[in-house]
Formats: C-alpha cells, structure tokens, sequence
C-alpha cells in the first residue's frame, strides 16, 4: 500500500534554507509513484505568503492556536486516507517560538509529535540543528521529540554519536543517518567555460561564495583572506585572471532584526573593510552585464533561483566556505558543491568535515588530505591566513584542484536526491515493519551475575562503534 507523506515544514517561496530541502525532497520522492500515494505540505509562514500545491496547510509561526489547528487536521485527514500517512517533522529551533512569540523557545513541534504518536501516525524528525553544548530547553526538546516519534533523521554521522552521548542520552536505535541530497548531476569543463563566458567571467579563475548571507556565514573573513592571497602570491597581470563573486542577499530574518540596525551594521563593516584591504569591487544587479575585469570582488546582491544556483556551481572553480558556526550538521551549498564536482574550502564545520577530510577531525590548522574533497580551514580570525594559504595552493596547482574535484564528484555522486529519497523510504518500511512485530518476540533474560564478557562486549561494542 502507498504511503502518503506529510511535511511540516518551511517551503518557497519563503527564502529559507529549510524549505528549499524540504521542496527537493518532495520533488524526488514524487518519483517513486509505486511507493508515495500523494505528498503534501503544512507549511510554516511567517509573512502571509501565497503557496501552491502541495502546500494544503498553512501554520501562523506565531500563533500558537494555528499550530493546534494545523495539528489536528494533519490527523484528521490521515484517518480519512486509506493509505497509511507517514509526518516528516523538519525541525529547526528558530522556527518554533513559545506562546509570547519568543524564538526559539517554543514546545510546537514537540506538541505535534506527542499527537501524532498518540494517534497512531509513524513520525520521523529531520534535525537541522544539533547542538553539542544545549541550554536545557534544548535538550528537553530533542529528548521530547525522541520520546514522541519513531526516530531522528540527520545528514552527519557525527551527529548520530552526539544523540548517543551523555548530553543528550537518545538510544543510537533512534537515529538514522542519511545524506542531505544534491540537485546536480554531471557538470563538464565545457559547461564551465560556456556559463563563465555568459555572466562575464571569461579566462578568470573563479572563486565563489553563494547562498544567503548574514555575520555567521564569515565573509567578512574570506574577504580578508582573498586580500592577502592577492597581495602575497599573484602579480599585478594575475590579478585581472581571477575573481571572487559573492553572491546571495542578505538573510531576511537578518535583515529585519532591530528594525535593519544590525545590518546597516554590517554593511557598513564590510565596506569599510573592503576599503581598508585595498579591494577593487563592485555590485551588480545581474549577471552577463561584462565590464567586470576591473574588480577584485563582485557582489551580487540578490536570491538565487535555482537555475542560477545551478550554473554558479558549475562555473565555480573554487567554493569558499568561511562559516562561523562549527556545529552546524547540514549545509545545501556544501552538499550541492560536491555533487557539481567543485573544490572546497570550508571552515572546520560539523559537515564539513564530514563530506571533506572525515578522516582527520580534530586536528588543528589547516587541512590538506592526500584523499580529500577540499580544503578545511579554522574559522575566525585564523581563517584569513590559511583560506589564502589554500587559495594559493589550488590556484597554482590545476591538477591537484581537478583530482580533488573527481573526488569531490564521487562522493556527491552517492548524494543525489533520488538515492536520499529511495533510502528514506526504505526507512519508512523499517519503521513500519518494526511496528508489527509483537512486542513479546523472543526471550529477554535480565543480567543478574557480573561476568567478564559483560565488560569485554563493551569494550567490543564501543571499538566497534568508533
């Protein structure tokens, strides 16, 4: 019997990191037309925007009764359906505030899985955030969301052991680890000369960095760093063969924040930066308008759709990564950038380290592994240094930068929206199955007598394991 699936979740056009994963996995799921009955979406608003199918539900962010009213219809509407409805949860702290509006302090998405439990819906929480270092509400919501569901899923195997840790104290059998999905297939060098040629980058090395931006995506640091590979490594003729596009619009939620106070802010840090290192930059309103050969840096100052998104990767020669938040477990840009097979520098992140040098977390400095997908870096103010260090090592050498690149695209490769949604829905029928069993099968003795093996199977399990 097919199964219908229900999201909650953010969804375009709300300019949101969240809903743009959660939209590509629908897209592949909606392949699998054996398996998936129909897919459809509870969307959580915050602006009163206008959405399509297959958004059929509408959550007020702020309005508690909305979530209770969006809740109980995702129940009646499965006890209406003949097909079994299977809730994926994407849950994100800064999308669920408490009954005051505070963010980030709010019980809802708690609140739904304890109902969806109750009412028999098999419900799997996708966690987009996993803090190592929790405040106690934190915590009590992940250990919540574990009591009430059927599992988590999350796109790092680091995080698997971080539930399984004494902060958190989730049973590993809880968790599921699946790769966050990519969007591109099988992009070739002619595909890279044709787009740098359309947008104006012809015969110039192109180091990107995309997606939306706000002071934790640490541009303010690439910045610094691109200066000082300029000025250390390239001539004064070298400089007119490379280029740094920063392209993306501020975060929105950034943007609106104290009235705007914060991001004049920035802004005004950023250009007098600029300024200070010396840059040649400019802002364009859109692609292809050429004369761009006179700039350092070029900023493009707006959303990306997708298909601009797309021919960025594949124009890319090298993707800088500066972020700030060393905990984050999931990033689209980053995934997308294997899977386009590009290079990467990237700060010393939960997922960066996963999908570059998995194999070398924990070390200091920088980060050049004769298997790796890319560059890791430390963040902050070391990050000047050793992104222009990592820049100078890829820029002059073209065949390291293209062997990384087919390491990069092997592993993208196994990333691909289609292989994520296949193995969801092999989850799904774990799940499911798991469920029917009788409680009672097989024998359970309790451990009376100490026993050497005991220890031993520890040790055994925890070596496993590591």
């Amino acid at each position: 019997m097919p199964y219908n699936i229900r999201i909650v979740s953010t969804y375009p056009p709300r300019r949101c990191g969240i809903g743009t994963f959660s939209r590509d996995l629908a897209n592949a799921l909606e392949h699998f037309t054996g398996e998936i009955g129909h897919i459809r979406v509870a969307v959580i608003d915050n602006n009163k925007m206008s959405y399509h199918i297959p958004v059929d539900l509408v959550i007020d962010q702020y309005n508690p009764e909305s979530w209770h009213k969006a809740t109980a219809d995702i129940a009646a509407r499965a006890r209406e359906s003949a097909n079994p409805t299977i809730v994926l949860l994407q849950h994100e702290y800064g999308l669920d505030p408490d009954k005051d509006g505070n963010e980030a302090k709010g019980d809802n998405f708690v609140t739904m899985a304890k109902t969806f439990s109750q009412q028999g819906l098999l419900t799997i929480v996708y966690l987009h955030t996993l803090l190592d270092n929790p405040d106690s509400h934190q915590k009590r919501t992940l250990q919540n969301l574990a009591d009430y569901s059927d599992g988590f899923i999350v796109t790092t195997e680091q995080a698997v052991d971080i539930l399984e840790s004494d902060t958190y104290k989730i049973n590993r059998s809880k968790v599921k680890h699946i790769d966050h999905g990519i969007r591109i297939l099988t992009p070739s060098q002619s595909d890279r000369l044709t787009i740098k040629k359309e947008y104006g980058f012809e015969n110039r090395i192109l180091i990107s960095t995309l997606g939306l931006r706000s002071p934790d995506k640490g541009i303010q640091y690439s910045i610094g760093a691109y200066a000082r590979f300029l000025n250390e490594s390239c001539t004064k003729d070298q400089r007119e063969n490379i280029v740094y596009l920063i392209a993306g619009q501020c975060h929105p939620e950034f943007v609106k924040a104290d009235d705007g106070r914060f991001y004049r802010e920035y802004q005004a840090t950023i250009e007098q930066s600029l300024k200070d290192l010396g840059l040649r930059w400019c802002e364009i309103k859109e692609l292809g308008t050429g004369g761009l050969k006179d700039y350092d840096i070029v900023f493009y100052n707006t959303f990306l759709d997708e298909d601009t998104l797309m021919k960025l990767y594949s124009a890319t020669n090298i993707m800088v990564l500066p972020y700030l938040n060393m905990r984050q477990i999931s990033s689209g840009i980053l995934a997308d950038t294997l899977g386009a097979g590009r290079v990467a520098i990237a700060t010393k992140f939960t997922y960066a380290f996963e999908l570059i040098s998995p194999k070398m977390r924990g070390r200091e400095g920088i980060i050049v592994d004769k298997h790796a997908r890319g560059i890791l870096v430390d963040s902050g103010e070391p990050s000047i240094e050793q992104i222009a260090q990592g820049l100078d090592y890829l820029v002059f050498d073209r065949d390291e930068r293209l062997r990384m690149e087919k390491r990069a695209h092997e592993r993208g490769h196994r990333m691909r929206w289609d292989n994520v949604a296949w193995e969801l829905l092999q989850h799904i029928e774990f799940l499911q199955s798991k469920r029917q069993e009788a409680p009672s099968r097989g024998m359970q003795l309790t451990r009376k007598k100490a026993s050497i093996f005991a220890e031993r199977n520890t040790k055994l399990l925890t070596k496993r394991q590591s």
